[in-house]
């Protein structure tokens, strides 16, 4: 095929006002607005009202564009949209094309007859506020309180009518490539590719889907193969087999590498070539485990016949502006995933498919892509137009991501057969039929035409479907929210054993950048207006406090009160991720919601919007790590936290566990001791740890019973040989009752490394700079009196401080 990419000289006018500017494609409404200042950034304290009324008027894209002479030859001509927000009439040179109402599909147009030398196109957005308004009026559906009413209606992505992390800024736009397409002859319209592991090799089964327009020729396809080394192979006579011997294997990260193999197909009519077709792909396995076990069922990625512990977060639409999400802005994030030795991202179900890129660098990177389709939190009118357009959504997403080396599993929505089974939103028995026959009878089928190689799972949480005890803690997949929605302590997750937590998290506020990005001064109190317009979790940061109370003394300044939440969530987090993987074998996966935010926000993210790391993602890099050390211990957390309570009773303990998720033994030791605040030992002991490979290594409990909480704490490494794998602490008493001593902090850089210098044990030490843009090897971590050593990744050091949890609560 010749491509054309119609990128430059386009026209975006509101249809309204009569403003009009020059536009690039891929771009939107609210892109091309702020780029010529035209608008208040919608981030900006609540500027989000003033662009939501934006969204009333419609906007129209022309373009006048001369058609290249290699183009206009072709014997088929199409004009293709690859991504249309979302409500669109499309006319060229005057003829009507047609009408588009699905972001998440591309829209195709023949246009040989219709294209001239010079040709205009014209989009002409529709509003999406008055489609759903109405469409609820006549028929309600229902979906996410936080979202605005009717958004089941419209196939856009549904956080951009708001979500309980989201504003509601619908923008619109073509946000991805516009394009000439021109054919001679034949095509190839797509290629799907299977595998079949043998012992004398990959066998790959090459589908090619052909389209001709001159059925006197004669076509051939040649396959051509690159291996990851960059030997190429070439098989001529359209070969419907062929066999890779010795193949390199892709695994996700941490169980091995990630070679990836480039395979073309060349489509000619004697010597001439006529169209090529070219992917990377990944040789492996990929199912997932449901066996029936002495607890219930498994629910394990396996890879290459290896059960994989999954570990990673759910991952949500980069940013409510579409233009300013990149392949570079992804591959940092993604990349910030594989440091903190994730294998698994989820895709979750209320944004959009992401663009290839995001699909690649996952490939390269080693993370399996749990991919919901893109419906979450409602109920959908299963009109018979509904239907074409969701099966032609399924069918254009399922063929371009199918391929990738990376994918999963297909996940058929987020959180609806849970909720329906319930009868949430439900106003009429019919909506049940309706999610039963979209989600177990049209998405599986479709899947059995153009993926049947992998694996289908019809909501999530689920334990197979047909509302059969979704989120039942011994089958399929779990979402726990009772810590955080249910007020319940972070040691209830030790009352479970689920199969695979897919959604499970605690809120904290961005960094004090973030917040000041958004903010005046006299916004700076976390119950101002503009603060709550960027909380929207209803009530949560009084949440957020009062987990605050049970833990830690109160914060005395805005900088203290953003520190104390991210270190609370990280401690929530790290109390359900160490239990779950120290049950490895039960349990198989850990999926913290969530990675990442859309705009600057309070909310679940490790991540916030600026880029800028919080004690979560530090503390996900600890408890994520191949081979990890945890520590159980009991206290007044499990015990009592009522320092009232007659005759109240503390039995002090701890055990600890080397969970090894790697595919060789581990042979290490671990050494603990009972400390006092100035880190001076009281009493210490040792483990030989032999861990095999994908198992976990118990040790027996140890009895601090004599031990008065409030002033003894546990520290605790693992050594291999003379590397120290990992270091932790822990306490027997709520952080706010412990009797900490200042532990003077002291902070150098020699060169490109940091040292910290304590006197005492000092908790939740954070080091960071002026700029609030540090990026370092370790941060938000323990440690007893001495010096600690950390690596500076990013950032510069102007500014530099250190502070701990000793600092909280004390006037300073």
């Amino acid at each position: 095929m010749i491509i054309q990419k119609l990128e430059d000289g386009w026209k975006l006018r509101n249809c309204s006002s009569g403003e009009c500017f020059n536009a690039k494609v891929p771009g939107t409404v609210y892109g091309t607005w702020l780029e010529y200042r035209a608008m208040e950034d919608p981030y900006w304290r609540d500027c989000e009202d003033k662009a939501l009324a934006m969204m009333e008027a419609e906007y129209e894209y022309s373009l006048t564009v001369t058609l290249e002479k290699e183009v206009g030859e072709c014997d088929v001509v199409w004009l293709l949209f690859e991504g249309i927000d979302t409500l669109a009439d499309i006319w060229l040179n005057g003829h009507y094309l047609g009408h588009a109402d699905n972001m998440h599909r591309a829209w195709q147009y023949p246009v040989k007859p219709l294209v001239k030398a010079e040709n205009i196109i014209r989009v002409l957005l529709r509003s999406p506020l008055p489609f759903i308004r109405k469409a609820y009026e006549e028929d309600p559906y229902d979906g996410a309180p936080e979202s605005m009413k009717g958004f089941p209606f419209l196939r856009k992505a549904h956080c951009s009518f708001g979500w309980d992390w989201g504003p509601r800024l619908p923008d619109a736009g073509l946000f991805r490539n516009v394009a000439f397409i021109g054919a001679k002859k034949a095509a190839i319209l797509d290629v799907h590719i299977s595998q079949s592991h043998r012992e004398e090799g990959v066998v790959l089964s090459l589908y090619p889907e052909v389209k001709t327009f001159c059925s006197e020729e004669v076509y051939s396809c040649e396959v051509r193969i690159m291996d990851p080394e960059g030997t190429l192979t070439v098989y001529l006579d359209t070969p419907k087999t062929v066999t890779i011997p010795q193949p390199k294997l892709w695994w996700p990260n941490g169980y091995g590498d990630q070679p990836l193999y480039l395979v073309e197909l060349v489509l000619k009519a004697g010597d001439e070539i006529l169209d090529t077709w070219s992917r990377r792909i990944g040789l492996r396995t990929m199912r997932m485990n449901t066996d029936k076990d002495e607890y219930g069922s498994r629910f394990a990625h396996e890879v290459n016949g290896v059960e994989i512990f999954a570990m990673g977060a759910d991952y949500i639409p980069e940013d409510c502006i579409r233009g300013r999400i990149s392949r570079e802005r992804t591959k940092k994030l993604l990349e910030h995933c594989r440091q903190c030795n994730f294998n698994v991202i989820r895709v979750w179900g209320g944004g959009y498919y992401p663009d290839d890129f995001f699909y690649d660098l996952c490939d390269e990177l080693g993370l399996m892509v749990w991919q919901d389709f893109m419906f979450a939190c409602a109920v959908y009118p299963l009109t018979s137009e509904f239907e074409d357009n969701v099966k032609a959504e399924i069918r254009d997403n399922v063929k371009r991501i199918r391929h990738h080396a990376c994918l999963g599993l297909w996940c058929g929505n987020n959180e609806m057969e849970m909720f329906i089974s319930g009868n949430q939103w439900i106003r009429k028995p019919i909506q049940k039929t309706e999610y039963l026959i979209m989600n177990e009878r049209i998405i599986p089928e479709l899947l059995k035409e153009y993926d049947p190689d992998t694996f289908y799972w019809p909501s999530s949480p689920s334990s197979g479907g047909d509302f059969d005890a979704p989120n039942y803690p011994d089958r399929g997949d779990v979402h726990y929210w009772e810590v955080w929605h249910g007020g319940v302590p972070f040691t209830e997750y030790r009352k479970f054993y689920f199969r695979y937590l897919s959604e499970f998290g605690f809120q904290s506020f961005p960094s004090i950048k973030t917040i000041e990005s958004f903010t005046e001064p006299g916004d700076r109190n976390i119950f101002s207006y503009v603060m709550e317009k960027h909380q929207r979790n209803n009530g949560a940061n009084g949440k957020i406090l009062q987990y605050m109370s049970q833990m830690y003394r109160y914060p005395e300044s805005l900088s203290h009160l953003v520190y104390v939440s991210q270190l609370l969530q990280a401690e929530a987090v790290r109390y359900g991720v160490e239990h779950f993987r120290r049950n490895r074998g039960r349990c198989m996966g850990c999926v913290y919601w969530q990675l990442n935010d859309c705009w600057p926000v309070a909310s679940w993210s490790s991540i916030d919007y600026g880029g800028r790391w919080k004690a979560l993602h530090y503390f996900a890099r600890r408890f994520f790590a191949p081979v990890l050390l945890s520590c159980e211990e009991t206290g007044a957390l499990t015990w009592s936290t009522d320092v009232n309570e007659e005759n109240r009773t503390i039995r002090n303990a701890a055990r600890f566990c080397v969970t090894n998720e790697t595919r060789i033994p581990f042979q290490g030791t671990v050494c603990w001791s009972l400390k006092n605040s100035r880190s001076d030992i009281l009493k210490q002991g040792e483990f030989e740890a032999a861990a095999a490979p994908l198992s976990v290594e118990e040790f027996p409990w140890l009895d601090f019973s004599e031990t008065e909480g409030r002033e003894c704490y546990l520290s605790y490494d693992l050594y291999q040989e003379e590397t120290l794998v990992a270091h932790g602490s822990s306490l027997f008493v709520p952080p706010k009752h412990f009797e900490f001593l200042n532990p003077e902090l002291e902070v150098w850089v020699e060169g490109d490394e940091i040292f910290v210098k304590a006197k005492a044990f000092a908790k939740g030490v954070e080091i960071g700079n002026k700029a609030g843009d540090l990026l370092l090897s370790d941060n938000y971590f323990d440690m007893d009196s001495g010096i600690k050593k950390v690596l500076v990744a990013d950032g510069g050091l102007e500014g530099l401080y250190v502070r701990s949890i000793y600092e909280i609560g004390r006037g300073t």
